[in-house]
């Protein structure tokens, strides 16, 4: 355990020169003996944490993976906790979704055990035409992109209410005014009613969502428009999923 908090404290070190620093100063700035350091400093070096460029040591490929996958891991905890923010809000499930070179992508999902989200048991990226993720998503794109994706991914009838054919979702989807609230009621899933509220992250389409038991279909309504309330306040968060 000793030797793990020396090298952490030399990987922290070396981090901190922007133009990399020889062993003397790093043992010196660490507190560590210098035939310490050096021998902490070989094995880094040939884990590929660090690497030594003439005398000096800097972040090798290995030290900059870990920080790229933190920094990661921390965007999607921005991220989770801006819809578990509107989820215990609105009282509902809450959906975040991106269409991304060419399909539709749901970065995030947050329920609670007494509202469950909508169980995915047909591929949502196959099927943006029956859910209001989908429809909203292909909303917000010009009419070659939906028609591409719609090529790639046909209409087809998952449950009584879902719209038959492509030409019918094109034309409800030509009469959706920009930034509208899009519903769907039992198309995707039976028993299931919801709602997604367009939004435009940068050049990107995306989407937040809410489903809800259709016998609570009046609440639908309500829930979206107190949705689009939250909304403004969580751009920023929302934003850095792109990168994501």
């Amino acid at each position: 355990m000793g030797s793990v908090q020396r090298a952490m404290r030399l990987l922290e070190c070396v981090a901190e020169h922007e133009y990399g620093a020889p062993a003397k100063q790093l043992a010196r700035e660490t507190g560590l003996a210098l035939p310490t350091a050096y021998h902490l400093l070989r094995t880094l070096v040939h884990e590929g944490y660090l690497h030594r460029d003439k005398g000096l040591f800097f972040l090798g490929e290995a030290a900059v993976r870990l920080s790229s996958s933190g920094a990661q891991q921390k965007r999607r905890s921005t991220v989770a906790d801006a819809l578990a923010h509107c989820r215990d809000a609105i009282g509902v499930p809450v959906y975040y979704a991106l269409y991304r070179e060419g399909e539709i992508e749901v970065m995030c999902v947050s329920d609670t055990p007494g509202n469950p989200a909508v169980e995915e048991w047909a591929d949502f990226r196959e099927t943006a035409h029956a859910h209001a993720i989908g429809q909203c998503l292909l909303s917000q794109l010009d009419e070659d992109a939906r028609r591409d994706h719609l090529d790639r991914h046909p209409v087809q009838s998952i449950t009584p209410y879902t719209v038959r054919d492509s030409r019918t979702l094109l034309r409800r989807l030509d009469r959706t005014r920009r930034m509208e609230t899009v519903t769907e009621r039992q198309e995707y899933a039976l028993g299931t009613v919801c709602a997604a509220i367009p939004i435009t992250v940068g050049t990107t389409a995306a989407t937040m969502a809410i489903s809800l038991p259709v016998h609570q279909a009046d609440r639908l309504l309500p829930a979206a428009r107190q949705l689009q309330d939250e909304v403004g306040r969580l751009l920023g968060s929302l934003a850095i999923s792109i990168s994501i």
